[in-house]
């Protein structure tokens, strides 16, 4: 049973992109919106079955797909509760968005082209995460690359749109070297890219092995890039170019989680490999704490929104260093239904102000907007890790795993949870409290968005209120079912040990509950009671704040250290090796031709004797070589 579901899951959404897409002239957008949401509607159906009947590891063999001498790779599919979860995840959440999307893109002309991309996006990620050895990963891994750069680009007449789509590109291709380097050393040292060989073989090497190191710093390079970590972060924030729907899409439960994932599915490897998960838990806290400061000052409500992704990330980072595997699956979960619930949101805002996305243009909405202001505030209440909506539970679980391996990451990884709550709320009493800012005309437009929009948002809204219950923590009587289901898959070093004594754990609760509600407070009391709104952008800022106004100015960095040396290089090469060396090198076969043809175009003459005479002296040259020879 499970070999006739299996290959099927990742069938549907490849049969929908091929009927959106043969099809988009002759089907209607609607009936594209709803045959793309049925394509993975019935994959999460098939999901929910393998969860309620697997629960351990099962190999699916679709075909022999190379074999080269020693080397043997099959098509194979790995279904197991890490496998499962993110399919679960990667459909349920995708499946709210296709329905969103209906409402969204009902009146784009390319409609059906975006929901083709939608599903070929599914597609892809479902093949990353059900792929049974690191080469189909990678499959996927490029494919939802692919498919980033089409949906972020497409409204393609934009050029700065464009541009924006090629940066994240361009970036993710920097990680995918090293993703792909990894694989090779992998094979090199191992002789097999699949799970079941590389794995067991892992295991009987010593920690702290030099060639398991590199191959997890070299795949560790890959994650940087697609969970858009420092210092190959830059390219998610540009990615807000793309329709919201495609936000929530990459930003919550899909694209940007690949690189969680492949992790924790390496968990074997990186649990031998201590200076590469040294590395991971400085990478993943400098990036939380980092994009937290930079989301206090952005004034685009998208813009926010990402940045709020990027420090997400940093945590799920951060537990992965530490080894708290299940823990960073956890707030992979979480995290995919308050950010979709979040972006929806956003673009539910959106629509109802003409696609208005600054915030100092908003206010006063929650009485026009009554659904999507509900929802917002519990997605802003689960980000921000007020009890007992999901983000508190797992965000607590990851600061607990920080704290028993070093308080300081603790205290580190408590600023970064501030920021969230302050940037979070101030977005939050900026869009729905106050008076409207905006114009006249959007006034008169602004209304709730319509069902097929906020239905989706309800569901999400529930999700993100209940998420946390999936793995309930022992010091309140539960029984960490979500960690214990993941048991199978996860090489985690967190199993069966009490990290912390719970009245220290109820007290750091309780201690960074007080300091959030305090955040919150602070920021009623500037952005409602004052009724502070930031300033505009003819407003001069000095020191630090406009620094972190200006994104620390890293773009502008990154764009003096490598973009304009290549740019100059690439100018360079172009004028003089390839016009001059190479373009002169062709040319000169040319001329020397036609100068060629010039000369012998004179004996042609059109004179007969001239001929036999010629023909006279070649047959004598030729008799005089022969008898030389």
């Amino acid at each position: 049973m499970i070999q006739k579901i299996a290959w099927m899951i990742p069938l549907f959404p490849l049969l929908g992109f091929i009927i959106n897409s043969f099809g988009r002239k002759i089907i209607s957008r609607n009936m594209s919106g709803i045959i793309a949401s049925l394509m993975v509607f019935i994959p999460l159906i098939f999901a929910f079955d393998l969860f309620f009947s697997v629960t351990d590891k099962v190999t699916v063999h679709l075909f022999n797909w190379i074999s080269a001498g020693v080397i043997n790779i099959p098509f194979e599919f790995l279904i197991d509760p890490l496998s499962i979860t993110m399919m679960l995840v990667v459909t349920g959440v995708g499946f709210l968005i296709h329905v969103y999307s209906i409402g969204y893109m009902g009146h784009d002309e390319h409609a059906n082209t975006f929901f083709a991309y939608l599903n070929l996006f599914i597609f892809f990620m479902l093949l990353l995460v059900m792929g049974a050895n690191y080469l189909i990963l990678f499959i996927g891994w490029e494919g939802v690359g692919l498919c980033s750069y089409l949906l972020i680009g497409f409204w393609y007449k934009n050029t700065e749109y464009n541009n924006a789509a090629r940066k994240a590109f361009v970036m993710n291709r920097i990680g995918d070297l090293g993703f792909l380097l990894g694989i090779i050393l992998m094979l090199f040292a191992f002789g097999s890219v699949n799970f079941k060989d590389v794995f067991p073989a892992a295991g009987s090497v010593q920690s702290g092995n030099v060639t398991v190191t590199i191959i997890t710093l070299l795949l560790m390079i890959g994650a940087l890039g697609k969970s858009a970590q420092i210092p190959l972060y830059t390219w998610l924030p540009d990615a807000m170019a793309g329709p919201t729907p495609v936000s929530a899409l990459i930003h919550a439960a899909t694209m940007v989680t690949a690189g969680i994932y492949m992790i924790a599915r390496s968990s074997i490897l990186y649990s031998l490999a201590p200076i590469t998960s040294g590395v991971i838990v400085v990478i993943g806290l400098a990036t939380a704490v980092f994009a937290a400061s930079i989301g206090l000052l952005q004034n685009d409500i998208k813009k926010v929104l990402a940045y709020s992704t990027v420090s997400q990330l940093g945590y799920m980072f951060l537990a992965l260093g530490l080894g708290a595997y299940s823990s960073a699956m956890f707030h992979v979960t979480t995290h995919a239904f308050f950010k979709a619930l979040l972006f929806l949101g956003a673009g539910s805002v959106m629509h109802a102000l003409n696609n208005g996305q600054d915030i100092r243009g908003m206010g006063g909405l929650r009485k026009k907007l009554p659904i999507t202001f509900i929802t917002f505030l519990i997605a802003t209440l689960a980000i921000s890790g007020i009890p007992p909506f999901s983000g508190f539970f797992s965000k607590d679980e990851i600061l607990a795993k920080a704290f028993a391996s070093n308080p300081s990451l603790w205290v580190v990884g408590m600023i970064g949870a501030l920021f969230t709550c302050f940037y979070m709320f101030r977005l939050f009493y900026l869009v729905f409290y106050g008076k409207f800012r905006g114009t006249s005309e959007q006034e008169a437009h602004v209304h709730e968005s319509p069902l097929v929009m906020t239905i989706p948002l309800i569901v999400l809204a529930v999700l993100a209120f209940l998420g946390g219950f999936l793995n309930f923590p022992a010091i309140f009587g539960g029984k960490e079912s979500f960690a214990e289901y993941l048991k199978p898959s996860l090489a985690g070093q967190y199993y069966g040990k009490e990290l912390i004594p719970h009245q220290t754990e109820l007290l750091l609760m309780a201690s960074s509950v007080i300091i959030l509600l305090a955040v919150i407070f602070i920021a009623w009391q500037v952005f409602v009671k004052r009724g502070t709104v930031p300033a505009d952008e003819t407003t001069e800022r000095k020191g630090l704040v406009k620094l972190v106004y200006n994104k620390y100015f890293i773009d502008e960095l990154y764009n003096s250290i490598f973009v304009k040396p290549y740019n100059f290089l690439s100018e360079k090469v172009f004028s003089w090796i390839d016009r001059v060396v190479i373009d002169g090198i062709v040319n000169s076969f040319g001329e020397i031709s036609i100068i060629c043809g010039r000369s012998v175009r004179k004996l042609q003459n059109g004179n007969t004797s001239f001929y036999l005479f010629v023909m006279a002296w070649a047959i004598v040259a030729m008799f005089i070589y022969l008898m030389l020879v």
